[in-house]
């Protein structure tokens, strides 16, 4: 950590503040009390930018007091890296294909059953505030209030129980105004509550909020060892359109919106994109991001960066912005922590923490999601569920597992038609027989933004098995013992039949399990 960030840390640290006891299951050890639950969940916060889980990059203390107070998934995947579908797995518990919702061009089923509507039935109150991007209207709350389509980080649109309204500030400040605002006021004081809040940050084009513009200016942050991968024996990656250096908008990701109209780009709707962002702010919003932006894009246009130089600076300046928006994040989640902290909710509410799914913080050269490749499948979860263990949960676990979880901690049946499992045991401190060693996986939307290629595959504790498929048809091995970071595709080497088979032969018993179709090509 460099003496920055740990400066940082040390005059942002939170207080960790004791837990009482509680009796294991969803009531209080009064025995009169289901137990609430705080669902927090932000669009593309990677693992590598929580400092419970990796001190290279940020320092987030309220974040990682969840995982002091509670427990650290350190297997913690998704179904479908990708906004929508990846929030449709989480609502159902299922799979891609059994929802409906496989990618970002189809619109959610909300007559279908998911968790909240099973809530509301055992009697929970239900919110949702914050980013919904699913198409339809949220079913199953009694209350919601969300950013429309993506929303945007200044000045952002909602939509309140079906009334369109702007609001004026910054997106995570606002929805956590809300959630505070829906706790306080809003909700049945004598019913138990599941509120989920979900925050745009840190989703493209990670605009900080104005207290933090000048924040973490001093840091240089590590370049990682494959920023420069050249993709050999991987196809697919060597296809991607999400390159730093190639695919980066300087106008519409980097912020060099200049006065003077000279820095032009490559893609002309996302540079129009980036200057009506811009647009929406206020006089007094323009004025301090002029402050702070206006000598970067001046030095810019004077440096007249090209080749690795030109590759490194827009590393830099996405990093730091980046770090920017979790700060705020990290803030925010301090203020929803207080509150509760001071209304007596804390020791009667399970807090979730988690990521609609990872993120590429230049590994391979990449920012955005989408693969399988550990940085986007793999996800941040912290859990603090009072009077349950302390310290990190090792097991796989997967994004459809957080439904049956939360209603075996409501005490409501599981439906046996969700995918996922409840994990609750696990939070309890049980050791829990059979517990999967595997985990499926699903990519479908191609073509699309970022051109990734369909894929499925199957995941161990030690192998991950990889098919592209639709207009190719690839393989990809990789031991994730001797190679982490993914680049040695192994597949179809000698000395790897073995382990190969072993792999199909997993991969087609969860397709049958799960009954995705694509098993009868």
């Amino acid at each position: 950590m460099s003496k920055s960030l740990l400066f940082y840390s040390l005059t942002g640290a939170a207080t960790i503040a004791s837990l009482s006891s509680f009796t294991e299951g969803p009531e209080s050890k009064k025995g009169d009390k289901p137990m609430n639950v705080v669902y927090i969940m932000c669009d593309d916060h990677s693992y590598q930018t929580i400092s419970a889980y990796d001190q290279r990059y940020a320092v987030t203390p309220n974040i990682d007091r969840l995982a002091g107070e509670g427990v650290r998934f350190t297997n913690s995947f998704v179904a479908n890296s990708l906004s929508g579908p990846s929030r449709a797995c989480m609502l159902t518990g299922k799979h891609s294909h059994a929802n409906g919702f496989t990618d970002n061009t189809t619109t959610f089923d909300g007559s279908q059953q998911t968790f909240p509507k099973l809530l509301q039935n055992a009697g929970y109150q239900t919110a949702m505030i914050g980013k919904w991007h699913l198409v339809s209207e949220p079913t199953g709350f009694n209350y919601w209030d969300i950013l429309i389509g993506q929303g945007n980080y200044y000045n952002p649109d909602f939509i309140c129980n079906g009334e369109k309204l702007n609001r004026n500030g910054y997106a995570t400040n606002i929805i956590t105004d809300l959630a505070i605002d829906w706790m306080d006021e809003k909700r049945d004081k004598d019913k138990p509550f599941c509120l989920f809040i979900h925050h745009k940050a840190p989703h493209r084009t990670w605009m900080p909020d104005l207290c933090d513009l000048d924040l973490y200016e001093d840091v240089v942050y590590p370049l990682p060892e494959n920023f420069y991968d050249k993709y050999e024996g991987r196809m697919a990656a060597s296809l991607q359109e999400m390159s730093i250096i190639k695919d980066m908008d300087l106008v519409y990701d980097l912020k060099m919106a200049d006065k003077e109209n000279e820095i032009h780009t490559a893609t002309p709707w996302l540079e129009k994109s980036g200057r009506s962002l811009y647009n929406r702010m206020t006089p007094e919003q323009k004025a301090a991001w002029d402050k702070h932006y206006e000598p970067i894009i001046k030095k810019f246009k004077e440096d007249k960066l090209t080749g690795n130089a030109l590759a490194e600076w827009k590393y830099q300046q996405y990093m730091h912005d980046y770090m920017r928006v979790i700060h705020s994040v990290d803030r925010n989640v301090g203020r929803v922590l207080k509150y509760l902290e001071e209304n007596d909710l804390l020791e009667n509410t399970m807090i979730v923490y988690t990521s609609d799914q990872g993120f590429y913080m230049g590994e391979h050269g990449w920012f955005d999601k989408r693969f399988m490749y550990e940085e986007s499948f793999r996800t941040p979860l912290l859990v603090r569920l009072p009077g349950g263990k302390k310290g990190d949960i090792d097991n796989m676990v997967q994004n459809i597992d957080y439904g049956p979880t939360i209603l075996d901690l409501a005490g409501v049946p599981v439906p046996t038609d969700m995918h996922g499992v409840s994990f609750l045991p696990l939070l309890q401190g049980k050791k829990v027989s059979g517990w999967r060693n595997s985990l499926y996986y699903h990519f479908y939307e191609f073509p699309a933004e970022h051109a990734v290629r369909r894929h499925y595959g199957v995941r161990t504790d030690r192998y991950k098995l990889i098919h592209f498929y639709n207009d190719i048809d690839s393989w990809e091995l990789y031991d994730l013992e001797k190679d982490p970071t993914e680049m040695n595709n192994i597949f179809g080497k000698k000395g790897t039949e073995k382990i190969t088979k072993k792999l199909k032969k997993e991969m087609l018993k969860l397709q049958l399990q799960y009954d995705d179709p694509i098993r009868k090509r």
